[in-house]
């Protein structure tokens, strides 16, 4: 069973959330919270698999929630909720550690499957919107020297599919390899870096210059 905590300060969209969410058979909702600071709260109260995540909270916002929970609760993964695709502050909430993104206007199959995806740490890459998002952001120039990553050939090539949104077993056909040979390069990969999952590996790759806006 997947236990879930809905984050979101207007009451009506909370509860509605969550009423969706515990509607599916391997999906617990253990609480609720109307902010980032309650939902930190009802984290170590109930440890949860999955945090949705609102981002626009009074008290304490989404981003910082976020940041505060993934560093206090490595264990609990953030999914984080918008109402728009090209919300600026969705893109901060990755960087700080949120383990993807989904739109509040999406189906109930694409909530489960997210909600199902993040706690399997698979990280929700494959809608296009997330892709954009990412790829908008780091076209803007950033102040800083550019982060590396430190990869060898294959390992290279199996970061660029992920950034395409390939899951293990479509990169393994991709590349002839098999899918418990890319999950241990990947989980190589994500050791050296100190990243958390997916989602973060593919800011990474975008800041880096590794995958490039637009590229394939």
């Amino acid at each position: 069973m997947i236990r879930v905590l809905v984050v979101d300060d207007e009451a009506l969209v909370r509860d509605g959330l969550a009423v969706i969410a515990g509607s599916a058979d391997d999906i617990e909702v253990v609480g609720t919270a109307e902010d980032g600071s309650a939902a930190l709260d009802q984290v170590a109260a109930h440890s949860p698999d999955v945090v949705l995540m609102d981002v626009r909270m009074p008290r304490m916002d989404g981003i910082t929630a976020t940041e505060e929970l993934t560093r206090r609760h490595p264990a609990s993964r953030v999914l984080v909720l918008t109402t728009v695709e090209t919300d600026d502050v969705v893109y901060e909430a990755l960087r700080a550690g949120a383990s993807g993104f989904l739109l509040k206007s999406c189906p109930r199959e694409d909530l489960w499957h997210a909600i199902r995806a993040t706690a399997a740490g698979d990280a929700l890459l494959a809608p296009s919107v997330t892709r954009r998002l990412i790829e908008a952001h780091v076209r803007a120039p950033r102040p800083g020297a550019s982060p590396e990553l430190h990869l060898t050939e294959r390992q290279t090539d199996v970061v660029r599919l992920v950034a395409r949104g390939m899951s293990n077993q479509e990169i393994g056909a991709t590349l002839h390899l098999a899918e418990t040979t890319v999950k241990g390069y990947l989980s190589e990969i994500l050791g050296r870096h100190g990243l958390r999952d997916r989602t973060q590996l593919v800011v990474l790759a975008y800041e880096s210059g590794l995958v490039r806006p637009g590229g394939e």
